[in-house]
């Protein structure tokens, strides 16, 4: 059991157009750890971050960061959160360098967006127009953005979504040492290697509903499996995309 979690959702419920979106979601994060939340598109999993984060209004059920509600507290929260999330959209005719100092305006405590661009190779791209960079550089920039809070969490929805290999690995080594600062990961992603990589912990959606949470080695031992895909494959099987 977790002592004072970082992250909380108990029976965190939301339905949209009748349909349980997200499903008596229970989970419990502590700080420094970085949790994965997998499952087929469609699952839930960016639904389950925007109730948990207050921006979609839970219809059962409550969540909590550092034991707060999300949508009361959201001055407080606001302070201690970064999010990248996969509708990230940005004003037109606005450059890199001008994004990152309107957002670092907004916070106490930031952290120097000059070290974090070139911390993700953005660093030449100061003077460009957002809306000129290519994809994998707008989602690298999304994640700057979220860091230039000095959060005590960040959520990433689907982070390295349009990276090429390369790139991909990059921001892997870079949440890596992110890691060690003891900052609160939740991530969704598709890619196993990435989940392998990154996460303590790895909480499987299907259909809103929560099939199965735990290490790698005891989600593989949990599915009699050798490979995480394998027991991803296992644990959520084939589901239709929303």
């Amino acid at each position: 059991m977790i002592m004072n979690p970082a992250i909380k959702t108990d029976r965190l419920t939301k339905e949209i157009g009748g349909r349980k979106i997200v499903n008596q979601v229970s989970f419990a994060i502590n700080q420094g750890e970085v949790f994965g939340l997998l499952g087929p598109n469609g699952a839930g999993k960016t639904t389950t971050i925007e109730t948990l984060l207050g921006i979609k209004r839970p219809d059962q059920g409550a969540a909590t960061i550092f034991g707060l509600d999300p949508r009361k507290h959201r001055r407080e929260i606001f302070e201690k959160v970064g999010v990248q999330l996969q509708s990230s959209s940005y004003q037109n005719n606005i450059r890199v360098e001008e994004l990152c100092r309107e957002i670092t305006c907004l916070y106490k405590d930031p952290r120097d967006y000059h070290e974090l661009l070139k911390m993700f190779k953005l660093d030449k791209f100061q003077t460009q127009f957002v809306e000129k960079l290519s994809g994998g550089e707008k989602q690298k920039l999304s994640i700057v953005l979220a860091l230039i809070p000095n959060p005590k969490i960040i959520f990433l929805d689907e982070l390295t979504t349009g990276l090429d290999t390369e790139a991909r690995r990059v921001v892997w080594q870079t949440l890596l040492k992110l890691k060690k600062t003891h900052l609160t990961i939740f991530l969704t992603t598709h890619y196993m290697e990435e989940a392998e990589i990154l996460c303590d912990r790895i909480c499987f959606l299907k259909q809103g509903s929560i099939v199965a949470t735990g290490t790698i080695p005891e989600l593989l031992a949990e599915s009699a499996q050798n490979k995480l895909e394998d027991a991803y494959l296992w644990f959520v099987g084939e589901e239709d995309d929303e």
